[in-house]
């Protein structure tokens, strides 16, 4: 078998970026071609062995390179999915030339629907005014909707945005946790501040926040509003009762636009409590002008374990109803 050796002089990047912390992407790439030498000095990475493989993990290198001078995302799964015969940067260079692009984020991140039942979401708001967006954990399912809010928002078609979730306790309680009721409450409104961070600069979201451009509260603080020339997202909707979920879509003013998210497979409300979401994604999708999208496995994009780990559950979940049906049969 011939073998080769390649040096690739890599200039004007941060070898973290590229490397990963502790040399983490790096060793993905080691991980999958054992029989290489893979070692990285200063600016220049040394690739040794058989010529097919060295050439493959020098394209693979050239691509990640490629990824981080264009400002895109770069991440350990980036590098899995390469290596696995995906190529992000058309992908991604692809969404960035077309409709699928929702903002530009911060240091000119580009944010887009990056699976189509995501791309789904974005079509369906723009026909609809209500959208019901179902799916288990890691569908991106909040971070399109913030996403297409703030489009909407920099697109000047709505004049502020409404971030609202139930305040739930999930397995804990809310009165022993220490602070003032807002200090108590941000914790469950984290993920919208964080996908908000991706998308607006600091001072800028800081602006939006204190003149109440965009606003982020609980459910309950939604009781007795009109909500106008707004667009409105209500996050983890599966914790909402069945009275919640009518106060929030009553609400709703002429001009308003609307998503609501949430996972049907975990509801943190009381036992036999009736998910408002449940009933109102059923109940309201024959009205014109409300829509629903169901995500799947096939969408989740975080780390590629999610998706194995959420298949595990949903058989254990098959697995379970299956033998209360058939206990049900036998009495």
């Amino acid at each position: 078998m011939t073998q080769s050796e390649i040096i690739l002089n890599i200039e004007n990047i941060d070898p973290l970026a590229l490397y990963g912390e502790n040399n983490s992407k790096l060793n993905v790439l080691r991980k999958a071609y054992p029989d290489l030498l893979i070692s990285s000095r200063g600016s220049q990475l040394k690739i040794s062995g058989r010529k097919k493989e060295t050439q493959e993990v020098k394209d693979k290198v050239e691509m990640m390179v490629k990824l981080l001078r264009d400002k895109k995302e770069l991440t350990v799964q980036t590098v899995e999915d390469l290596i696995q015969g995906t190529n992000p940067y058309q992908i991604q260079l692809s969404h960035s030339e077309s409709r699928h692009v929702l903002v530009h984020g911060r240091e000119g991140k580009v944010i887009y629907a990056k699976t189509s039942n995501q791309l789904k979401m974005v079509q369906a708001i723009d026909e609809n005014d209500v959208l019901f967006a179902i799916g288990p954990a890691g569908t991106g399912k909040t971070y399109t909707a913030v996403a297409l809010a703030v489009r909407a928002l920099k697109n000047k078609l709505v004049k502020k945005i409404i971030l609202t979730r139930p305040a739930v306790e999930a397995g804990e309680n809310l009165g022993f946790l220490p602070g003032d009721l807002k200090e108590k409450i941000d914790p469950y409104l984290r993920p919208l501040y964080d996908a908000l961070d991706d998308m607006i600069p600091a001072e800028k979201l800081e602006q939006y926040i204190q003149n109440r451009v965009i606003e982020i509260a609980p459910l309950a603080f939604m009781r007795g509003r009109t909500l106008d020339n707004a667009f409105i997202i209500l996050d983890e909707a599966q914790n909402s009762t069945t009275l919640q979920m009518k106060m929030f879509l009553t609400r709703l003013g002429p001009s308003a636009k609307c998503i609501i998210t949430g996972d049907i497979s975990q509801i943190d409300l009381p036992y036999r409590q009736v998910s408002g979401l449940k009933q109102a994604s059923s109940l309201l999708g024959k009205i014109h002008g409300i829509t629903t999208i169901y995500l799947s496995t096939d969408d989740v994009v975080r780390h590629r374990l999610v998706k194995e780990i959420l298949k595990a559950y949903d058989e254990l979940n098959r697995h379970r109803n299956m033998t209360e049906n058939k206990k049900e049969e036998e009495e």
